[in-house]
């Protein structure tokens, strides 16, 4: 399971008495993700807030600075009726803690599954959502650089180093070029808003075909709209051997354009985009696989598999929004 830090029943125990959400009676550490440590927390607690909340312990990736945009931005969305987690404030109002010197904040729990195979049903409902958010976000008060933009992914493979990444894959270290081509697409003229960039089926809760949670803002940015959108379609429109489902691809695109029509920049540069955003995810897999310790309880995730991907929309171009 992906915890790094280990609390004791005592330490969780302060730490959620400090909230107005009853008193502690479970805490399970949550096997998903590979960043932060995060726990399945039960309360005593009854009313709109419920008893069952996430409590996230950030570990990695987190510049602290950063913590009130991704959280005033949970509760921004969760205002507007999009479906996300509303951030748990203390007994003082603040929206985080830091306990072992690190910061934890506790979040809302939804209902819901991720899907493991989505249908197109599935797929579409999630381009509604996704198409949603990005309309709702677009007056959030704050902003926030990308710190995983292409220029990123380029830099992260650079310092792994090819020798390193060879051990990985020995195809791993070609993707270096590639990811210096990606940054240097100008994305800044296309339409902008807040958006998710790391929105996979595991960050999304659904009870059938119906969205009931978008989790695991940690990634957030402000930036153009289509590369959460390219994102999303890299993540969700392939099977488990990287094939290509058409019929999902075709309706995250309806999802999408039912709510929020797409400009003729945006669909031009596509496929673009979508490899960039494969790059993004090899170079942040290599680097977890080569940095995460030995002992960690957590589960690394190759970086070919986006390779492959990118390998699709690079084989395919412009021609794959031909229809």
């Amino acid at each position: 399971m992906a915890v790094y830090t280990h609390l004791g029943a005592e330490q969780l125990a302060r730490l959620i008495a400090q909230y107005d959400v009853g008193e502690l009676v479970s805490a399970k550490g949550i096997a998903e993700g590979v960043s932060n440590s995060n726990w399945l927390i039960e309360t005593t607690g009854s009313g709109a807030s419920g008893t069952r909340f996430i409590l996230t312990l950030y570990e990695r990736r987190i510049d602290y600075a950063d913590l009130p945009y991704f959280l005033d931005l949970l509760d921004h969305l969760a205002a507007k009726g999009c479906p996300v987690p509303r951030t748990m404030h203390d007994r003082s109002g603040a929206s985080f803690r830091m306990e072992q010197g690190k910061a934890a904040a506790l979040i809302e729990f939804l209902p819901g599954v991720s899907p493991t195979r989505p249908t197109p049903q599935q797929v579409r409902a999630v381009g509604e959502v996704l198409a949603a958010l990005h309309l709702a976000a677009r007056d959030f008060p704050l902003t926030r650089a990308n710190m995983m933009d292409f220029a990123a992914s380029a830099a992260i493979l650079d310092a792994c180093g090819g020798e390193r990444l060879a051990r990985i894959d020995p195809g791993l270290p070609a993707m270096l070029e590639h990811a210096r081509a990606a940054a240097a697409l100008d994305l800044s003229a296309l339409p902008q808003s807040q958006i998710h960039t790391d929105l996979f089926p595991d960050n999304v809760l659904m009870l059938g075909d119906q969205v009931t949670g978008l989790i695991d803002f940690y990634f957030a940015c402000t930036g153009p709209m289509v590369l959460d959108l390219a994102v999303t379609h890299a993540a969700w429109c392939f099977d488990s051997e990287n094939a290509y489902r058409a019929d999902c691809g075709t309706a995250l695109f309806e999802g999408y354009q039912r709510v929020r029509r797409l400009e003729a920049a945006e669909l031009a540069l596509f496929h673009e985009v979508a490899k960039g955003a494969c790059l993004r995810f090899v170079a942040s897999r290599a680097e977890d696989w080569l940095e995460t310790p030995d002992d960690a309880l957590v589960t690394r995730k190759d970086p070919m598999q986006f390779a492959a991907r990118w390998r699709f929309y690079h084989e395919s171009g412009a021609g794959l929004l031909a229809d």
